[in-house]
């Protein structure tokens, strides 16, 4: 039985969606320089699907565009976590009323002549990539988080660089923690999965590490802290993460009773920090070290995951493997389809040797 003949590719685009991360641009640089390796157009879209929907132009994407740029942060094409083209409707100039932002996407990627999409970003951004996919688009999907909560591949560009941005932080708390005997509660990011926290908590030898995985009592972690000043420390690093949440309480979110928009987490640090406050009367401060974790210069690390994110992308769709993510599967790249990819959000599990190490390290989890 003959192999079945893969379309030949003349022309692809790249965007990148939702929130920025670390080693977008080494994405771009390596899908590009790959792709024109092998004789194919590259466009870039801006600001997620913008460039079809009344935004900036496309931009053709050369050697030239992309030279020098794998080492920078952000994306040079830019980025947005608003405004789904599934759930909004616009009116472009001289249209005659507003229509679905996906049709109009659709017919634009056909009209230019674009043979496939490479969509980078995290999971709204692949959910969105996967219903392109399913409405007939030619889509590989590129895994951005410095979250790490994709399924689907073992680790994320952008986390990495989150994390040592986070560890650095917290090594610079704990002289002036031990200055004052204060605790200091620091809240990172990582949404509803608690990977920054846990490796950030561990490698910065936080006290105590709070995560969404491990819903944790606000006595235990008053008792541990006692106990350190009972012998003589006073102060102590704690590292909550942003969607961790106490028993029986539930996630606190910044805009939780606002209609209409989507509910952003925020505010257990500084929740922790008065409860520890109160039950304690030991002196306590909180700080949220929010969008830090997500610019800068990508570390050695996510730059070359990055690249091979990118050269990967490239293969796929090379090899006609449309409607699949790239994934990391050391010590090789791999492909998985979107909608497994997409299916779960990565967890950090409770017993795994990271946590456990932890737990051998004498850091308090609040269980």
């Amino acid at each position: 039985m003959a192999s079945k003949k893969i379309p030949p590719i003349r022309r692809i685009a790249i965007n990148t969606g939702g929130g920025d991360a670390p080693g977008l641009n080494a994405v771009i640089r390596a899908a590009t320089l790959s792709a024109l390796r092998r004789g194919w157009e590259v466009y870039g879209i801006r600001r997620g699907y913008g460039s079809f929907l009344g935004g900036e132009p496309l931009v053709k994407l050369t050697n030239e565009r992309v030279r020098g740029i794998a080492h920078l942060g952000g994306t040079i094409l830019g980025s947005t976590n608003k405004g789904n083209p599934f759930e909004i409707h616009v009116k472009l100039p001289r249209a005659r009323k507003k229509r679905l932002a996906a049709e109009i996407v659709v017919e634009e990627l056909k009209k230019h002549k674009i043979d496939g999409l490479l969509a980078v970003g995290g999971d709204g951004s692949l959910r969105i990539a996967h219903k392109f996919h399913q409405m007939g688009l030619n889509v590989i999907g590129v895994p951005k988080t410095i979250d790490n909560d994709l399924c689907g591949t073992l680790c994320t560009f952008g986390f990495d660089t989150a994390v040592q941005t986070a560890t650095e932080a917290i090594d610079k708390l704990h002289s002036t923690a031990q200055a004052h005997d204060r605790i200091m509660v620091v809240e990172v990011m990582g949404r509803y999965s608690g990977w920054i926290a846990l490796h950030s908590g561990l490698a910065s030898s936080s006290d105590a590490i709070l995560i969404p995985e491990i819903p944790f009592e606000i006595d235990s972690v008053c008792r541990h802290l006692k106990k350190r000043a009972a012998g003589g420390r006073p102060y102590g690093i704690v590292c909550v993460a942003e969607g961790a949440a106490p028993k029986g309480h539930g996630m606190i979110y910044k805009n939780k009773n606002v209609k209409g928009r989507e509910p952003i987490l925020g505010g257990i640090g500084k929740w922790v920090a008065e409860q520890i406050t109160r039950r304690t009367k030991l002196e306590t401060r909180s700080l949220v070290l929010g969008h830090l974790q997500r610019g800068g210069s990508p570390t050695t690390y996510d730059r070359l995951l990055a690249l091979r994110f990118g050269a990967a992308a490239v293969r796929l769709a090379a090899a006609g493997l449309w409607g699949h993510m790239v994934s990391y599967q050391p010590p090789a790249m791999g492909s998985v389809p979107l909608e497994d990819a997409i299916r779960d959000t990565k967890k950090v599990t409770v017993d795994c040797d990271t946590v456990l190490t932890g737990r051998d390290l004498g850091i308090c989890f609040g269980d």
